[in-house]
Formats: C-alpha cells, sequence, structure tokens
C-alpha cells in the first residue's frame, strides 16, 4: 500500500478490502470534483479515534480529500452495486450518489468505511445527480451522532463541507459531501444481489468476507453461514429493541437499509417521536405506515426473512433443509427482540431483576401514555427525576395514580435501594433527543442563513443525553400546538 507523505501527515492509514472482491460487486472510479469546498462542520473526537490529524484534516489539503477534489494515495475508491427491497417491491439500486474512499485501520486496530455521500454520479445513479444538498446531510450528521451519545450502534459523521455548487431538488439548494463512517456498508440488499445477479462462488465469497470483517470469531465453525445468520438475526434484534426504547422512527427500513453489522445506517426521513403513538409516522414517502414505530420490530423480522433467502444455498445443500434451518433461526428473532426491549424498559423503570408481570406493567403505561397524548421522552424523564408536575393529562389521572402505586410495589420487591433505581433511571431514559422542531430550525439556520451557532449548540446539548444538565433544559420544551402534521423527507 503506497501512501503519500501529506496522507501520513493528514493521518490516513487507508485499504479497500471490498475492492479484492470479485469485479461485481462494484465499480471503480473517483469522486467527482466541486469547484469551492468550504468545512462546515468537523467532529474532531471521532477524528482522533480515527487516529487522523485534526490540524491538518481541517487545512485545504485536508478538506480537499473531505470534497472528493483528492485522493489519498494507495486506495481503490469505488461505488458499491446492492439491491433492496424498497417498500416490499425488489429492485436493483448501488451507490448512485456515494464513494467508499477506502477503509481506515484506526489506533485500535479496528477497520472502518470511510464514505464520501453526495460525491457525484456512479454507474448506479439511475439518472440522479449524484449529489446531494446541505440540509439533509447536516441532519445525518446531528442525528446520527446523536444516536451515538445515546448508545444505539450507528454510522457516523466526521465531516460535512459544502461544495460551492448548487444542487436541483424542488428548488436550488447548496450542495454539500457528508463524510460517513462505518463498520461498513454490507447490507442484506448486497446479499440480494448476489443471490440474484452473481455467482454462488461469488455469494460465497461475500458470505466469507462478511464473517471474516465482523464476526471472525465464528468464521471457523461448523456451519459459519447459518452462524452469520444467527449473528446478524442478534445485531437487529438488539438494534431496533433500541430504536424502540427512545423514540426513533427510521422511516425507510428498507432491505437495503439494514446493515450486516448491526449499525443504523442512511438518515433520511428519521425522526424522534414526541407524543407516544405506535402509529406515528413522519416520512413523507411512506403513505401507508408501513415503517411507522409500531412496525418497526416486525419490519426487521421481514427484513431478515430477505437475508436469510438471499443465503439458501450456503446454508445446506438441500433447499428444503435450507428453509428449515432459516426458519428456525428467523423465528428466534422475536423472542430475541423482546428480551432486549423488557429489559430495556425494566431499566427505565429503575427496575433490575425480572418478574412475570413486568411486561403488563410496561404496557399499562404505554397505553396510558397514548390514551393521555403523553410525550415520550419527557414522560420516563419526569419518572425519573419524580417531578410529576408537568406531565399533562398523565399524571393527573386516576389511571396513573393506580399505575404508580403498581409501580413503587414493583420496586419494593428488589433488593437495591431507591437511589440505586433513580441512578439506572438516569442511565436508561435520555433527557433530551433531537427535538424535530430544534432540528429543523438549526437546520433552516444553516442553510438559509449560514448561521452554524444553533446547530453547534445543539450538538453540544446532544452530546450528554444522560447527564441532565441544567443547559438542556430549553431543549426538553416540546413544540408549539400544530394543525399541521411534521414531515421529513428523504433528501435524495
Amino acid at each position: 500500500m503506497i501512501v503519500a507523505e501529506k496522507d501520513i501527515a493528514m493521518g490516513w492509514k487507508l485499504d479497500n478490502s471490498y475492492a479484492r472482491l470479485p469485479k461485481s460487486f462494484f465499480s471503480i472510479l473517483n469522486p467527482t470534483p466541486v469547484s469551492g469546498p468550504k468545512l462546515i462542520v468537523f467532529n474532531e473526537p471521532l477524528a482522533e479515534t480515527l487516529g487522523l490529524n485534526i490540524q491538518k484534516l481541517q487545512s485545504e489539503a485536508g478538506v480537499a480529500v473531505l470534497a472528493g477534489n483528492q485522493v489519498p494515495a494507495g486506495t481503490v475508491p469505488l461505488a458499491q452495486a446492492y439491491a433492496g427491497h424498497q417498500f416490499g417491491y425488489f429492485t436493483m439500486l448501488g451507490d448512485g450518489r456515494a464513494l467508499l474512499i477506502g477503509e481506515q485501520i484506526t489506533p485500535a486496530g479496528e477497520r472502518v468505511d470511510i464514505q464520501l455521500k453526495g460525491s457525484g454520479r456512479t454507474p448506479y445513479s439511475r439518472g440522479g445527480d449524484g449529489r446531494a444538498a446541505l440540509g439533509p446531510m447536516l441532519r445525518e450528521y446531528v442525528i446520527s451522532e446523536a444516536m451515538h451519545a445515546l448508545g444505539i450502534p450507528t454510522t457516523r459523521s466526521l465531516a460535512v463541507v459544502t461544495t460551492g455548487e448548487t444542487v436541483i431538488r424542488e428548488t436550488k439548494l447548496p450542495g454539500a459531501i457528508l463524510t460517513r463512517v462505518a463498520a461498513s456498508h454490507l447490507r442484506v440488499g448486497t446479499f440480494q444481489y448476489a443471490a440474484n445477479w452473481c455467482t454462488i462462488e461469488e455469494l460465497k465469497a461475500l458470505a466469507d468476507y462478511a464473517l471474516a470483517r465482523h464476526f471472525p470469531e465464528v468464521k471457523d465453525d461448523e456451519q459459519p453461514y447459518l452462524r452469520l445468520l444467527e449473528e446478524v438475526v442478534k445485531g437487529q434484534a438488539t438494534l431496533i429493541s433500541k430504536w424502540q426504547l427512545v423514540g426513533f422512527i427510521h422511516g425507510v427500513m428498507n432491505t437495503d437499509n439494514m446493515t450486516i453489522s448491526g449499525e443504523t445506517i442512511d438518515y433520511g426521513p428519521c425522526a424522534f417521536m414526541d407524543t407516544y403513538s405506535p402509529a406515528t409516522v413522519f416520512s413523507s414517502i411512506d403513505r401507508t405506515g408501513r415503517y411507522a414505530y409500531g412496525n418497526q420490530p416486525a419490519i426487521g423480522e421481514w427484513n431478515l426473512a430477505r437475508f436469510a433467502e438471499s443465503i439458501l444455498p450456503l446454508l445446506h445443500d438441500d433447499e428444503e433443509k435450507a428453509v428449515q434451518l432459516a426458519e428456525e433461526t428467523i423465528a428466534k428473532y422475536a423472542e430475541l427482540y423482546e428480551w432486549n426491549w423488557l429489559n430495556g424498559m425494566r431499566a427505565k423503570l429503575g427496575i433490575f431483576n425480572e418478574e412475570s408481570e413486568d411486561k403488563e406493567l410496561v404496557n399499562k403505561l404505554l397505553n396510558m401514555m397514548e390514551k393521555y397524548g403523553a410525550d415520550f421522552t419527557n414522560t420516563f424523564r419526569s419518572l425519573t427525576l419524580d417531578k410529576l408536575d408537568d406531565g399533562g393529562k398523565l399524571f393527573k389521572s386516576e389511571d396513573f395514580a393506580k399505575w404508580q402505586g403498581e409501580w413503587k410495589a414493583r420496586l419494593s420487591r428488589q433488593e437495591e435501594s431507591p437511589a440505586d433505581s433513580k441512578q439506572l433511571m438516569q442511565k436508561s431514559n435520555p433527557a433530551i433527543i433531537p427535538r424535530n422542531h430544534r432540528v429543523e430550525a438549526a437546520l433552516e439556520a444553516a442553510v438559509k442563513d449560514n448561521d452554524l451557532s444553533l446547530l453547534n449548540k445543539l450538538l453540544k446539548v446532544l452530546a450528554r443525553p444522560y447527564d441532565y444538565l441544567p443547559e438542556q433544559e430549553e431543549y426538553i420544551a416540546l413544540p408549539e400546538p400544530s394543525n399541521i402534521p411534521y414531515r421529513t423527507f428523504c433528501g435524495t
């Protein structure tokens, strides 16, 4: 691997193992240069973790790399091919506006993808311009970093640069490029692509790569591909339970947006729920509620079934036996999800041990929250602080008074003290989330007024969601009532 002296100074230590897969999985090409790159936001803590030189990367030469005007020596930029079920309909896809620049080898010895999103057209652009607008790239930066702070597995954002060029969506918008960092960009849709358009040997090569990259401890197992399926099932059960526990709604849970690594990826029409309702949908393109908050666990299972279908030839030579193994493994998802979610809910209520009635206790609270229109995050925050005078109708109801008695009795049936319970609740209930109206205000100021002050302040408070800091108080307030439902857009 040849690395230029300037790249060494910046801290780049890039490889591209993905480029050693069969050529059917990618197209090699360079980013399309932009006219006037300017650094807008830069993630210094992440850069340090990656082993990058914070000062050098913010220099003119460093920004040129983040904008795609220069590529570090020795790497192989490429666009990945994949497919996917989008809202239930299968289609050929691929990186239509993103390039994998390479895989950074961190000081800790980890291998992570460095991808430029909005870097120009590729063979998979399907008529698109290959570019991205500033607003959606800043949204991904804000939400992905907030998710990281919440302790939820996620791709992360290293930087956003403006390009000095405009992109045309409904209107003319400032162009931007996001530098995304991921454990990998292997998706369920990558395997669907292999199953539909590649040979068995190529599918096997992809599976072996996924095992070596993400699950090296099981790659030498007697049934390594069954173990691959098992590990992906466990990862998604854990991930989606964590989404549900903080009220996160992905918005577009297509199979091309489900990673093999178990990280959250692609923050397009995502948002966090305010008023608790399982039917909550924000995405403007989700007209049937397929990806509503309450449907996310089931959609996770549906997507995993598509993954299992794609690797059936690897599970067993006999198709009937392969289907049986796949079905038995997928059937474990619901139980794994339920276990993760219920334990998470116990923690949100300060409960350490297990009792058979715990799920009923949790569901009673959630049903009351829906009945009285209670805010999801603030309800658990108020319970954590034992401040029940600002919870609207819920805390004033007879229903809640009865439930509160049951909850207190439940807490009394464990060895841990009330102080222990409160500490557990604080660790499990964020005081602050990226409130939709706060995110929109910060993005509007950045895009329309070139004012980054709201964005930077928001990023600062979101970085410590479990600390219950005084400066977070103003970000806890709910949006003003509106007859117009909040809607998010994918930004493509």
